[in-house]
């Protein structure tokens, strides 16, 4: 039977396995059940847009698995997540999943195994209201400190610790029950263009690359890892192009393949990043990564580049472009990994699946109250910390910007005309919220070109300067630089609540007469705590886990 004939049934729902997708809104949207009845989609991702709860989140799965099998589809759904807590971490919420520390912050607390805990109760939890694939543990090296994407999202910038924690988190992820995912091939870490919006260009050769980028990959595809995210980053020096990695058979196939004899899932990072979308595009992007050996491509946001993908892969299996072979093979990859991951029902728990997340989320919050003092990080302190309560804390936080797509909503709800609608900041507010049960606080939200008046310190007791990427938003630096705060001879508190990198080059300037914590990520959790921190009730024992 000629190719063009056979594309019907058995090749078109085949095609539909290779694609996760994702939509907007809390329930299956029209376009959503399109691509799964009408075009076999077979993966979903879901988004922070996605999430409102987790009886929600429950109930959305259950939908959209009904949608799957009304389709026909043998098996379960993959549905996946971006939750690699810290900063990304779509289920965290108040009503949802609990927060518990990103990758950085678990490599300060020194400990591979309360990072396999954190990716265990992180995973049960997930486990609880069906999702069955999390795009987690970053395996990225962060050897740039300028990383605009990925920073605090490592674990490091030692490839061996990277390793040691990646491959923790991977371990309890799996023992829960959801498939982990090491991201993002070959290594997003030496870079400081955001893939997002633009292609990043890591010029490294091959030995380079398996001296640094490659190990911890290495150390996760030898443990047995059910899935790997290729990236969108070029590798000129081994490509010989400046094509992403993600589309390269030189990258997917010969070094992760053949090299080094990984044999589960690869799916490709988001198509429609810039480093992809304004390149060759998203339809042609979905054929091209397959054609490297992808298993599985990502389209998470638009519906008609969503459409339009599938249709350009219908197009290339009769011309040859993708193999019907392949994506057999593929096939039968990502049918191994759902019957490993995408079968059971939770509930069947006594109780149904509201006790089995309740009591998994009682344990991830017990967990969070152990592991963030733990990497809570005093880098010095010359007497400043404990703070007195008898006098009002000046708390200054940086006006809040948009950081990256990746941390960023992505649903528009928070973005406003200068990037974030509340300009304090929701984590700032709770810190302040924080600090305030313990004594008076003045709270002045700092900015490029806004005075700061020296009344703001008459009768304080105290000052908290909070900086978020000062080394790259060098404003925030001058801001402090043009206060005079050593000679107001109060204790004097500066807080890195991202990267621990604000301050490099210039801690001479201020050892000797402040304190200097790092919180590695902000959130309301890292930043309550460090309320109690800096206040003496709690030690902050994190240990800085990079070059600063």
């Amino acid at each position: 039977m000629p190719l063009a004939q056979e594309l019907t049934d058995e090749i078109k729902r085949e095609i539909g396995q290779h694609f996760v997708v994702g939509f907007h809104g809390f329930t299956p949207s029209d376009d959503i059940k399109t691509l799964i009845r009408e075009y076999h989609v077979g993966n979903v991702i879901l988004m922070k847009r996605n999430i409102q709860s987790a009886a929600q989140t429950r109930q959305l799965v259950e939908d959209l698995q009904a949608l799957a099998r009304e389709a026909g589809q043998e098996q379960p759904m993959l549905i996946g997540i971006d939750q690699e807590n810290g900063l990304v971490s779509a289920f965290s919420s108040p009503t949802a999943g609990a927060t518990l520390p990103g990758a950085m912050a678990l490599a300060a607390t020194g400990s591979p195994d309360l990072a396999q805990r954190v990716g265990g109760a992180s995973a049960a939890e997930l486990k609880a209201v069906g999702i069955n694939w999390v795009y987690s543990p970053v395996a990225d090296v962060n050897t740039d400190s300028r990383n605009p994407v990925i920073g605090v999202r490592s674990f490091g910038d030692d490839p061996e610790r990277v390793a040691l924690f990646a491959s923790a988190v991977a371990r309890g992820t799996v023992a829960a029950g959801v498939a982990p995912t090491a991201k993002h091939f070959p290594g997003h870490g030496d870079t400081h263009v955001d893939s997002h919006l633009g292609l990043p260009r890591i010029a490294k050769t091959r030995a380079q690359l398996a001296m640094e980028e490659l190990v911890p990959f290495r150390a996760l595809v030898a443990a047995g890892i059910p899935s790997v995210m290729t990236g969108h980053m070029s590798l000129p020096l081994i490509t010989g192009d400046d094509a992403p990695a993600s589309l390269s058979r030189t990258v997917t196939t010969g070094i992760l393949r053949e090299e080094m004899g990984f044999a589960g899932v690869v799916v490709t990072d988001c198509l429609e990043m810039d480093a992809v979308a304004a390149g060759v595009g998203v339809p042609g992007g979905a054929v091209r990564a397959l054609e490297a050996g992808a298993d599985v491509v990502m389209i998470c946001h638009t519906f008609a580049l969503q459409l339009a993908a599938i249709v350009e892969v219908y197009a290339a299996v009769p011309d040859g472009r993708v193999g019907v072979t392949a994506l057999r093979a593929g096939g039968a990859r990502i049918a191994a990994m759902k019957a490993q991951f995408a079968l059971g029902n939770d509930s069947a728990a006594p109780g149904g699946w509201e006790a089995r997340f309740a009591g998994v989320h009682e344990e991830s919050l017990r967990l969070s109250r152990e592991a963030y003092p733990r990497s809570t990080t005093v880098v010095w302190n010359a007497g400043a910390i404990p703070l007195s309560r008898n006098w009002p804390v000046i708390l200054l936080t940086p006006r809040v910007e948009a950081v990256n797509r990746a941390v960023d909503p992505g649903d528009g709800t928070l973005i406003g005309e200068n990037g974030v609608r509340n300009t304090a900041g929701a984590a700032y507010l709770a810190f302040a919220a924080a600090l305030e049960k313990r004594g008076a606080v003045r709270h002045f939200v700092f900015e490029e070109g806004r005075e700061i008046s020296e009344d703001l310190f008459d009768g304080a007791g105290g000052v908290i300067w909070v900086m978020r990427n000062a080394d790259v938003k060098r404003w925030q630096l001058a801001c402090l630089e043009r206060l005079d705060l050593k000679a107001k001879k109060l204790p004097i508190i500066l807080v890195s609540s991202c990267g621990p990198y604000d301050l490099v080059g210039k801690q001479a300037e201020y050892e000797d007469w402040t304190a200097y914590v790092a919180t590695y990520e902000f959130t309301a959790v890292a930043l309550e705590t460090l309320a109690a921190v800096v206040h003496g009730e709690t030690a902050g024992t994190g240990r800085v886990p990079v070059e600063i």
